[in-house]
């Protein structure tokens, strides 16, 4: 018969604490909120407009409600308030809106956006909310190969939206096409869930970061995440987006710059990184406004980025009429405003955004909403990238180990700011999201923690634990996440 002792060697190992079901339920409830906001119009393309708002309508209800329920802490002088900022500047545009029923309609899509990233931000812990990110990712990277795979086996030809069939002797333009059956034609472009090979491309380059950020965080199947990096891999290459591509580039340097910023060890040592960094940039942007001819053509596009620089001059020209206040919000236009139908017109079909969020912003917001979006993106860049480089610490203790999780926010950064060149989805969907969720969650919580993840949970909701400064606890198990937090939002 054993015989236990109270001496840590041989005391039985004591089981993890299980998470409560309510919680499960509400980490679930977050995974469906990212998933449909990563999947994009997919939704859309789906079920309809109508049915499609009436889902996201109904998820921001739930989400308030839940939050009201929960109430969980929140540090109010601690919200992104340059991102509220914009808000009301947004919201207040309709006093002088050219289009005023496509700015309510898209205010309340900014609202509900906005309240569900503070939502999340709020009620997950920083590895819980990573952990999350990933589960949505997976069933978008999932979706995607499936759906592209069932059209290419059962349905062998193009579909349109809302499981349409073309018409035989239709001569659609491809750009209707929700798939255009090209898995099996290689190197033909695939558009995935989305319906876009250029929304299709950031979602799996994000993926390919958050589940290597995973793989280091020391997650559970190491396994099954680089099945799902190869997945998403070649969900990326299949989507052939040029500014995917670029983003995938500034991922790689911002990426480097912070694992070399982690080794300083004096005061100063940063300086020639930062000099280094600075140089590569300013090179990199001066090699590809010389070089966008032959950069272009390598990536297989035109270098006026498939009629882009048409889409830009119009929105510039109505921009010139109302420079400082602009015409109005509309993230995105509405195709059934005669402001916006056939205003501006590509492959037949009327264009939905600028395909530049500066520009874009610029047309809606006037000069202002373009210093208030730049002043959203510099405080979440700013933010993120000292949340990565620098130790965590919260006392006089400096020898903490860095964790992966920092590293999200900064490179998700540096993907919508390359996205944003060439696409306005940094200002929807999940580019507006992200961004709100992170920098909430940085301002909220400012320390990832080390140890155990119910220590990490502490320290995160702002509670005394003198646990996590004993040295047992930082080791073998530090920055792990399959321990279950025992701490409820």
């Amino acid at each position: 018969m054993a015989v236990h002792s109270k001496h840590p060697a041989s005391a039985p190992p004591t089981p993890p604490v299980r998470e409560k079901t309510g919680h499960l339920l509400l980490r679930g409830w977050c995974i469906f909120v990212l998933f449909m906001s990563l999947s994009g119009v997919a939704w859309v393309h789906a079920f309809g407009t109508p049915v499609a708002a009436a889902i996201t309508i109904g998820a921001g209800v739930l989400s308030v409600v839940l939050w009201i329920i929960l109430r969980p802490p929140v540090q109010w002088r601690r919200l992104p308030w340059f991102a509220v900022t914009y808000v009301v500047w947004a919201t207040l545009s309709i006093l002088w809106s050219a289009w005023p029923s496509t700015t309510a309609i898209t205010l309340l899509l900014l609202y509900l956006t906005t309240i569900q990233a503070l939502f999340i931000g709020t009620v997950l812990t920083w590895r819980e909310l990573v952990r999350a990110v990933a589960s949505a990712l997976k069933w978008v990277m999932a979706l995607s190969l499936l759906f592209e795979l069932a059209v290419s086996v059962f349905v062998r030809g193009p579909l349109l939206p809302g499981f349409v069939l073309p018409a035989e002797g239709a001569d659609h333009d491809p750009i209707e096409y929700w798939s255009r059956d090209n898995l099996f034609d290689w190197p033909e472009r695939i558009q995935g869930v989305m319906g876009n090979a250029n929304l299709l491309g950031p979602v799996a380059l994000l993926a390919i970061v958050v589940f290597g950020i995973r793989i280091a965080a020391r997650a559970p199947r190491p396994g099954l995440l680089y099945a799902w990096i190869a997945l998403s891999a070649f969900l990326f290459v299949r989507a052939s987006s040029a500014t995917a591509i670029l983003a995938a580039a500034a991922v790689v340097v911002v990426l480097a710059t912070v694992l070399l910023m982690r080794r300083a060890r004096r005061p100063g040592e940063r300086t020639k990184y930062y000099i280094a960094y600075a140089a590569v940039g300013a090179g990199g942007l001066l090699s590809l406004w010389l070089l966008r001819d032959t950069i272009f053509a390598a990536l297989g596009r035109s270098s006026d980025l498939t009629g882009r620089e048409a889409i830009w001059q119009a929105v510039l020209g109505r921009t010139a009429e109302h420079p400082w206040v602009g015409w109005g919000f509309a993230t995105p236009w509405a195709p059934w405003d005669p402001a916006f139908d056939r205003w501006v017109v590509d492959h037949g079909q009327t264009v939905l955004q600028a395909h530049n969020m500066w520009i874009d912003v610029s047309m809606q917001l006037g000069i202002i909403g373009v210093v208030l979006i730049a002043t959203v993106y510099l405080a979440f860049v700013w933010r993120s990238w000292f949340f990565a480089v620098d130790r965590p610490r919260w006392d006089l203790r400096a020898d903490r180990p860095y964790s992966p999780l920092t590293l999200l926010p900064t490179l998700v950064g540096a993907i919508l700011l390359v996205q944003g060149l060439a696409e306005s989805t940094p200002l929807l969907l999940w580019g507006w999201l992200f961004v709100v969720m992170l920098g909430a969650k940085i301002k909220q919580s400012p320390h990832v923690g080390v140890g155990p993840a119910e220590q990490s949970a502490a320290i995160e909701l702002g509670e005394q634990s003198s646990a996590v400064d004993e040295p047992h606890l930082v080791g073998d198990r530090a920055g792990r996440d399959e321990t279950p937090s025992k701490q409820a939002p």
